[in-house]
């Protein structure tokens, strides 16, 4: 492999590197984005809920049954604060982070494109280099 060869291949090494943690944390987003939704949707089972019994996580894999008394939630505004919301408060607080999470979303996939087109054009610039390594 001569040093023009080398270079091209290790110029494609390094974008599909970055293709791949790209698409770590696309899939990462996409994850958090599915969190996110069913949490908002498990949240309208609480409207109305006062007095019913549910299970509640006590830990990984371990439930306890308890009672809602309260439709009242403490919620995590971020570093380590803690506020009481109601559950449509909470709601609108979750729809901000799914919209925050679906712009992280879009900036991803356009830097994948990005990437792919510098892959592609790095390829046809190539002359016959790609096809001798």
């Amino acid at each position: 492999m001569d040093e023009k060869q080398q270079e091209l291949f290790l110029k494609l090494s390094m974008f599909e590197q970055q293709a791949q943690q790209l698409n770590n944390q696309l899939q990462a987003v996409e994850n958090g984005l599915a969190e996110l939704k069913s949490l908002n949707l498990g949240l309208d089972d609480l409207k109305n809920s006062e007095g019913k019994e549910v299970l509640s996580p006590v830990g990984r894999g371990i439930f306890i049954k308890s009672k809602i008394i309260s439709e009242e939630l403490i919620v995590d505004i971020g570093g380590k604060n803690l506020v009481k919301k109601n559950v449509s408060e909470t709601q609108i607080l979750l729809e901000e982070q799914i919209s925050k999470l679906d712009r992280i979303k879009a900036d991803l996939n356009e830097n994948i494109e990005e990437i792919s087109k510098e892959i592609e054009k790095t390829i046809s610039e190539s002359g016959g280099l790609v096809e001798n390594i």
